[in-house]
């Protein structure tokens, strides 16, 4: 196994606890869950860079990565939705903006989850015919702005927790929850946006293949 391989398969190892660990009840397991999830995001960029730069790409690294994705982001979404709808805690989570407290609807977890679902049958059918999908333009900017959505999310729900347990109140604190809820809340509206306009270029131009 070699180093791209390595570093996916670490990735989806991760997954169980990035998927855990923001249901802990303290603000520090929470913290390492957001630092877990960093090193993830981080991670699946890494591997691919090297196995095209090295000439590392393998049928097995062609066949771990997508299911690394795929657990990555269910893995992260799921604890988001829930979370943000006050199951498994206390606190409450939801984004705080100027315009409102905002929480992870439930149609845009069906939305993003279902396409990924769907890209997924799809590529491999077009596979079958012969046809390689590869990622265009407004899909990577949609996976950019997922994991800054994703990771303001974890980051919010660790610091929200070290808020309740020292008590910060100030001004700061205050400007703080505006800042990471206008950041949450913009990016994940834009990543929701590029998931649905990405599909539709998708179907666009490859739907011929089915023809």
């Amino acid at each position: 196994m070699n180093l791209p391989n390595a570093l996916t398969l670490s990735r989806i190892l991760a997954t169980p606890l990035i998927f855990i660990l923001p249901f802990a009840d303290t603000w520090e397991l929470k913290l390492a869950g957001f630092v877990i999830y960093v090193i993830a995001a981080v991670s699946d960029y890494w591997d691919g860079a090297l196995a095209r730069t090295r000439n590392l790409v393998t049928d097995l690294g062609k066949l771990l990565d997508p299911l690394a994705d795929k657990a990555l982001l269910l893995s992260t979404l799921v604890p988001i939705f829930l979370l943000q709808s006050g199951h498994g805690t206390v606190l409450d989570l939801r984004f705080v903006t100027p315009w409102g407290d905002a929480a992870l609807p439930l149609w845009v977890l069906v939305v993003v989850l279902g396409r990924e679902l769907f890209m997924t049958v799809f590529r491999q059918a077009a596979a079958r015919r012969g046809t390689v999908i590869a990622a265009i333009g407004p899909a990577k900017w949609k996976t950019g702005f997922q994991s800054v959505w994703v990771g303001s999310a974890y980051f919010w729900f660790a610091a929200k927790a070290a808020a309740f347990h020292w008590q910060w109140t100030s001004s700061w604190w205050r400007a703080f929850e505006n800042f990471n809820g206008i950041v949450g809340v913009v990016t994940m509206t834009v990543a929701v946006v590029l998931t649905v306009y990405s599909l539709g270029l998708y179907l666009r131009r490859y739907a011929r293949v089915f023809a």
